[in-house]
């Protein structure tokens, strides 16, 4: 009996990844721009269905979280996480407006709209997608193999190159923890990075928001040295 461990799986995954190598720069200024915006006030909405949900997911809780060093939260939102809107909007709208009528609940002129796909050929997605346009977002696509319809749908795609839906999922994985990065250095050495780093005032003379921010980050949890303490609640 052949005992011998498949590896098909690994080989398909690292021939892909020779060839997404190449959506390197387009992550990065991706990463530079998603860090512009939201440094500005925007917020990033994102979706996907199935395992890509849970890559959508993973993205936002990065950004509102952190990615590796310490930072200010930043406005992103899963649309698939709400549970209770999703089902609503499915059973009084139709599954293909779950995505699309939470985008127009939440989405401004500037944000980001990021969709994720396998197949690029998600109604959902597509209906977000169109939604979007219409409100003045800019729209993203992380799908599999090109063409498709969600990477014409959107304003920038990175397809990934993979005949099998767990390949592009995981180079999928690999994009969102590439753009934290991106996102994580633009941040830090922004002009907006810099004034939190060093005090410098806005163009109105104010410290800038992230500048706002980061100061506050810094000294959460923190007491001058010498500063009475204020008691804590149920203490005279």
């Amino acid at each position: 009996m052949n005992t011998a461990t498949d590896t098909t799986h690994c080989d398909d995954l690292a021939k892909a990844l020779e060839a997404f190598r190449d959506h390197a720069p387009l992550i990065e200024r991706w990463g530079t721009e998603l860090a512009r915006r939201l440094c500005s006030g925007a917020r990033l909405l994102v979706a996907g269905n199935g395992g890509s949900a849970a890559q959508a997911q993973h993205l936002t809780a990065e950004l509102v979280g952190r990615y590796r060093d310490d930072r200010p939260p930043f406005s992103a939102l899963a649309l698939h996480a709400d549970t209770s809107s999703t089902t609503a909007i499915a059973n009084d709208y139709g599954v293909q407006e779950v995505f699309a009528r939470q985008t127009a609940a939440h989405g401004r002129p500037g944000d980001v709209l990021l969709l994720l796909s396998t197949s690029g050929a998600s109604a959902n997605l597509l209906s977000a997608a169109e939604r979007a346009h219409r409100l003045g977002m800019t729209v993203w696509a992380l799908t599999g193999r090109s063409p498709n319809p969600l990477q014409l749908g959107a304003d920038e795609s990175l397809c990934v190159d993979a005949p099998v839906a767990a390949t592009v999922q995981e180079l999928h994985l690999v994009a969102v923890h590439m753009l934290c990065e991106t996102f994580d250095r633009a941040v830090e050495n922004g002009e907006a990075g810099r004034a939190a780093a060093d005090g410098t005032p806005g163009a109105d003379g104010k410290p800038g928001v992230v500048g706002r921010l980061v100061g506050r980050a810094r000294t959460v949890g923190r007491t001058t040295p010498g500063a009475p303490v204020a008691p804590r609640k149920g203490q005279a």
